[in-house]
């Protein structure tokens, strides 16, 4: 089976995750969300689930969405970059 060519987002950050120090990059795979935004991000995780989010909600966990995948594509990248330097 054929792996899914990368997104266009993971091909402009590759640059980036490039360019990280190996001590930058080790705390970059290791960044965790600030507590209080996920709280925010499991309460509008449960209410979309129950389709009970505003517009507004909508709007603001749509937000997250989206910058949770740019964190983590460069974690991703940030890791591999760390493997492959330990090899």
């Amino acid at each position: 089976m054929n792996a899914a060519p990368p997104s266009p987002l993971a091909l402009l950050l590759d640059p980036l995750a490039r360019c990280l120090p190996q001590d930058v990059a080790r705390q970059v795979a290791e960044v965790k969300p600030d507590p209080s935004a996920q709280a925010r991000i499991d309460e509008l995780a449960v209410k979309s689930s129950a389709g009970t989010l505003t517009t507004a909600e909508n709007n603001e966990y749509e937000a997250y969405v989206e910058a949770i995948d740019v964190v983590s594509i460069i974690q991703l990248k940030a890791r591999k970059m760390l493997l492959e330097q330990s090899s």
